[in-house]
This record gives C-alpha cells, sequence and structure tokens, in this order.
C-alpha cells in the first residue's frame, strides 16, 4: 500500500472529524450570561421584544403549510419541532404551549440548565439536550418543524450547521432561519446602537463580519435540497418600542423559512 495515499486517507479523515459548528468562544460568552435570560429587563431584554413577532411568523407559516388553524388554542399540536440554539427556551416554551412536541438543543450546556430549570417552574414539557446540530442530525431524529434563530451568526461552520439542519427536516417539513444582514446599516444599528449606544446586548455579542446576507443564506440553504419559500425583514420602531415584519426591508434583521418538497 503506498504510505503517501495512506497518510493522505488519515489527514482528510481527520480533518473531517475535525469540522463543528461550535465556537468555543461564543458558547463562552452565552454561558456567562445564562441565568439573564427569562430576565425581560436583561441582557435579553431585544429577543423579549423580538418574541411575538418571531413566534406569530413561524405559527402562520407552519398553520398555511400543514392546514392548521392559527387561531385555535392548540395549533401545532401533534407537530415535532426542534429549536436549535434553544437559549434559555424564549422559543421553546411557547410553541409547547402551542401544542407541539418540542425539542430543544443547545451547545451550552448551562443554557440547557436554565432552559429546564423554568420549564420546570412553570410547568412546560420540554426535551432540553445539551448537543449540537450536526450531532443530533447523525442520530437519525427528524422532526416537522427544524428552527434556528438568531443562531448562523454565531456557528463557526455555516456550510456544516445548514447541511445539519436541512438533514433534521423530515418529507414535507420546514426550516426556520433568523439572522442578520451585512449591511452598513446592520452595523450601525445591531452592533453600535444595540451594543454601544443603547447597550442592549454585552459588547462583543455579534461579530459584524459573520454577519450574511439573505442571497447568501438561501443559496446555502438552496445547496442543501431544501427551497426557499419566504423571506421577510424585521424592523424595531423606537417610538412604539415594537419590532414588526418588513417585508420589503432585509437591512438589518431577516427570517426565512425553507421547506423539503
Amino acid at each position: 500500500m503506498d504510505a503517501s495515499g495512506t497518510h493522505g486517507r488519515e489527514g482528510d479523515a481527520a480533518a473531517a472529524k475535525a469540522r463543528t459548528t461550535v465556537d468555543p468562544e461564543e458558547i463562552a460568552r452565552f454561558s456567562a450570561i445564562a441565568a439573564e435570560w427569562w430576565d425581560p429587563r436583561g441582557k435579553f431584554r431585544p429577543l423579549h421584544k423580538f418574541n411575538p413577532v418571531r413566534l406569530g411568523y413561524i405559527r402562520d407559516a407552519v398553520c398555511a403549510r400543514f392546514g392548521r388553524d392559527p387561531r385555535a388554542a392548540r395549533p401545532l399540536e401533534g407537530l415535532r419541532i426542534v429549536d436549535v440554539g434553544c437559549g434559555g427556551g424564549l422559543l421553546s416554551e411557547p410553541l409547547a404551549r402551542m401544542g407541539a412536541t418540542v425539542v430543544g438543543i443547545d451547545a451550552a450546556e448551562r443554557n440547557v440548565k436554565t432552559a429546564a430549570a423554568h420549564a420546570a417552574e412553570t410547568g412546560v414539557d420540554v426535551d432540553y439536550r445539551a448537543t449540537t446540530a450536526e450531532d443530533l442530525a447523525a442520530s437519525g431524529e427528524t422532526f416537522d418543524v427544524v428552527l434556528a434563530l438568531e443562531v448562523v451568526e454565531h456557528v463557526a461552520d455555516v456550510e456544516l450547521f445548514l447541511e445539519a439542519l436541512a438533514v433534521l427536516v423530515r418529507p414535507g417539513g420546514m426550516l426556520f432561519l433568523a439572522t442578520l444582514n451585512r449591511t452598513p446599516k446592520s452595523f450601525v444599528f445591531a452592533i453600535v446602537g444595540a451594543e454601544y449606544v443603547l447597550r442592549w446586548l454585552p459588547r462583543g455579542t455579534h461579530d459584524w463580519r459573520k454577519f450574511i446576507r439573505p442571497s447568501e443564506l438561501a443559496a446555502g440553504v438552496r445547496r442543501t435540497g431544501l427551497d426557499v419559500g419566504d423571506i421577510t425583514g424585521v424592523t424595531y420602531n423606537p417610538v412604539s418600542d415594537r419590532f414588526a415584519l418588513a417585508p420589503r426591508d432585509l437591512d438589518v434583521n431577516y427570517m426565512m423559512w425553507a421547506a423539503r418538497g
């Protein structure tokens, strides 16, 4: 056997094994403030403000695709959802209250412990696990709905992350993503404004270079075999102190969903 060929294959295997979506610095940053997830006036205040818009977008799109009534008390009954990068469970819990069977995963164990403790206090049934998207995908589990909201800008390998998310989507299922556009406006609002002026977030929470343009994210999703169904912007009104959907304004925050088949 050719020794150089053997060493080459071993090197390739080691490189493949080394691929991960986990960025240790990001995990450490969010672990340090894990106890604050459920404080609406704390470091996650923007997500608390953003949450009704995210939940409404998910509920309405899922109900339209699966033939459900969004006005029902439990419109997501019978659907299996995974919340990737669940943090403290700000999405997982209300989705479970809508009737879904929810699995919440996060690479930061402290986040998972915070989420599980809060769910126990409120009596909401969510299956929280400290794991990654790629490890869950390797286990063979699939879901009707896969969520990765405000996560993709924090992962170490976006291509691997999208591939893992797609594997988790069962036939007919949906993938939801939310992130930040890489524009001068997003630097001003999401970095300078949110972290330095308003101090909504700890400085260094975001790296503008890791923001992703909608065209880039959509292209990455399509390469996994999913079809993009919708992209919408989300804007913040400082007068009303509320976020709202803005289909034509993708300059800062945006969300999209894609489907398999």
